[in-house]
């Protein structure tokens, strides 16, 4: 794994037997330095890594961890994701507590990152397997956060093409889902015009900030890319679309339905941007991802997720139907109560 400095993109982990814990540690060690975390956070920091290391070493299969850090206005954190594959838990919440175990052990080590952790949110299913997320922050954060994502490189790769952002401005609540054309470097760099594209635009409705990131991405490659904005309040969404994003409302009653997007390729031609309006009801979410997610999922699979944070949300789809042989990206959003 490298060790260079980690950007706000992140990196994964492969959690392979051997020193790939030590080698987590020592990047979160240097990214709370360089974030100014403080040095009794970054040791909690570092406690927290080395409970997450250990519990995947003995327990999962197929685990992998992300490391990132995460920013808001004032100041900047550290986040981990943490997924394997099994073979889960039937309780997580009885398995956090200390004193708890499965395996002999004293059971303290998820215990110990919910009492570092600046928040914490995870969900698990025996025999499918555990998502959990950490964050840890210089002072306390609040509610649970409204949106969450993250990609993923396509095997073998340790850029990804695929990115997402976030932006509130006057009030107007609006995501982006971006997938840069092709892989590696030149398609990372279409997403990242896109999004610095996206946090400069003028307030305006998902439509305008579409046809803004196009005249804005002429020099790159292209993107396929959607833009939805919630309303300070539940009731109404609003989409727009170019390219092979897919969007989906997944109404509070359990209902599915698919956004549209239009053919095209930000950056290029020129193409027919429009924007929908969709039914957004309290408790309904918001699931966007690239094509790099196969769009089989189906959140009735998995009981008890929809009540959980929207980043524990994607990663559990990424892990469930993200493909390894593209880039991938997921993000999930509450509608307002």
């Amino acid at each position: 794994m490298s060790e260079d400095t980690i950007t706000d993109h992140g990196l994964w982990f492969r959690m392979e037997p051997g020193s790939t814990g030590s080698v987590v540690r020592r990047a979160a060690e240097r990214l709370g330095r360089q974030l100014e975390l403080g040095e009794a956070r970054t040791a909690d920091l570092i406690i927290v890594v080395a409970e997450l290391t250990s519990n995947l070493a003995k327990h999962a299969e197929d685990p992998a961890l992300l490391l990132r850090p995460v920013r808001r206005a004032d100041e900047a954190g550290v986040e981990l994701i943490a997924v394997d594959s099994g073979p889960g838990m039937a309780n997580l919440a009885t398995s956090s507590r200390d004193g708890h175990s499965t395996v002999g052990t004293l059971g303290i080590g998820l215990g110990a990152i919910v009492r570092q952790a600046t928040w914490f949110d995870g969900y698990s299913l025996p025999g499918r397997g555990t998502v959990l997320a950490v964050q840890v922050w210089p002072s306390e954060i609040g509610e649970t956060p409204w949106v969450g994502g993250l990609t993923r490189p396509l095997g073998g790769e340790t850029i990804s093409g695929d990115g997402y952002a976030v932006r509130v401005i006057e009030g107007r609540r609006q995501v982006l889902v971006s997938d840069g054309l092709g892989h590696g470097p030149l398609a990372a760099a279409a997403s990242d015009t896109a999004i610095a594209a996206f946090h400069r635009a003028p307030a305006g409705p998902p439509a305008a900030v579409v046809q803004h990131l196009h005249r804005s991405m002429s020099h790159t490659r292209g993107a396929a890319l959607a833009v939805a904005e919630l309303g300070p309040s539940a009731g109404v969404l609003r989409y727009a679309g170019l390219g092979n994003i897919a969007g989906q409302v997944i109404a509070s009653d359990g209902r599915r339905r698919g956004l549209v997007s239009l053919p095209g390729i930000a950056g290029h031609q020129r193409p027919v941007v429009r924007e929908y309006d969709y039914p957004f009801d309290a408790g309904a979410l918001l699931v966007m991802h690239s094509d790099g997610v196969v769009d089989r999922w189906q959140l009735d699979d998995y009981p008890g997720l929809v009540e959980r944070s929207p980043l524990v949300v994607a990663a559990t789809l990424l892990r469930e139907a993200g493909t390894r042989r593209d880039d991938a990206c997921v993000l999930v959003a509450r509608a307002p109560a």
